[in-house]
């Protein structure tokens, strides 16, 4: 079995640091998405991965590399633009030849094991398997209707009036029946070929068509309260590692990784926290379910629930709580007091506050 990992999309939920980056390399627990993908697909066995890349092709051509770190040997391939999820099938056709394979969404985030599942696929060999879970609001998804026995009655993609509230998470199995219905399908009002479309003409053409409830921990990391709740999930099967130089009159709390080449300096740090390799910490208090990259420094400065990207400098600023700060950002000391701040800077951005 082969495994199909879309990371195409444009990410506008997350801009501006979509403008910059894209979404897929977004980083969790310091980790980006997509990597966090590719283990979870080497989990289930597969090897074999085509990854649907667009205009940021290079941007993760240079993060992932061929795979090999992995266990996989990747194959990129490229999307003109956004045009649905069945289009990306179409896009792979050659890659994935008459080959079973998985369809994962490189932006979301399943904790669970999912060997169970693919397991059941690979003995059963339906035409299409999917994943749902009950969800609160699921007008924002492809719902499913499913009759007592787990098989797919319906598909609707982003109904109004839901009549289930089981949406599709982004992961998928598919024997190469699905290509037939990918060619039997037009594109939707948005104008784009949409999977549940597809999945939607093998169940009325009587094909096996199943699907499977899942009940472990999923996020779709497109908004940027996602980004950090998950962050803190993750953070929250972190376990101690100091690799890195805390001086004696630190103090680590909890759960804390601190990287090779990474420095603690006079701080007080309550996990769980990790800090990427390269990062200076300097008087400084960093709280729980925070994330601090590569080639940081912050200094005389407070801050929790939060992710901090390579390169960012945060200097004489307490109270940063909820926050996201991109790449090379630089966040500084202004004129007036205040409590708390809730943070949302792009790459390269700067911002004063009130000391």
């Amino acid at each position: 079995m082969k495994a199909l990992v879309l990371a195409g999309g444009s990410g506008t939920r997350l801009r501006p640091f979509s403008y910059s980056m894209p979404k897929q390399l977004m980083p969790v627990a310091n980790t980006p998405v997509l990597e966090h993908v590719l283990r979870g697909i080497r989990d289930l066995g597969i090897t074999e991965v085509g990854l649907i890349v667009g205009d940021w092709a290079a941007e993760i051509a240079e993060t992932v590399g061929d795979g090999s770190r992995f266990g996989q040997r990747i194959t990129y391939l490229r999307q003109d633009q956004p045009r649905g999820l069945a289009h990306c099938v179409s896009v792979a056709r050659g890659f994935l030849g008459e080959d079973d394979f998985a369809m994962y969404l490189g932006d979301n985030i399943l904790l669970g094991s999912l060997g169970e599942v693919a397991e059941e696929f690979r003995a059963r060999r339906p035409a299409a398997q999917v994943l749902v879970r009950s969800v609160a609001d699921p007008r924002a998804f492809g719902v499913a209707e499913l009759q007592p026995n787990g098989n797919v009655l319906r598909l609707v993609e982003k109904p109004e009036q839901p009549r289930s509230d089981l949406a599709l998470i982004g992961v998928y199995f598919f024997t190469a029946a699905v290509h037939e219905a990918v060619a039997a399908i037009r594109p939707s009002a948005r104008g784009e070929l949409e999977i549940t479309d597809a999945i939607q003409w093998l169940v009325e053409s009587g094909r096996d068509v199943r699907a499977s409830v899942y009940h472990g921990y999923w996020k779709d990391t497109g908004k940027i309260e996602d980004l950090l709740e998950c962050n803190a999930r993750l953070l929250s099967e972190l376990r101690k590692d100091v690799a890195g130089q805390v001086d004696a009159v630190s103090r680590l709390q909890g759960e804390v990784s601190v990287a090779e080449g990474a420095r603690v300096v006079r701080s007080w740090i309550a996990g769980p926290v990790v800090i990427g390799a390269g990062t200076l910490i300097e008087d400084s208090y960093i709280g729980p379910n925070t994330s601090i990259g590569r080639d940081c420094t912050v200094r005389s400065a407070g801050l929790t629930e939060s992710i901090v990207l390579d390169g960012a400098s945060i200097s004489h600023v307490t109270g940063v709580r909820g926050s996201l700060i991109g790449r090379h950002a630089t966040v500084g000391a202004g004129d007036r007091g205040d409590v708390h701040h809730r943070l949302v800077i792009g790459d390269h951005g700067r911002i004063e506050i009130a000391a």
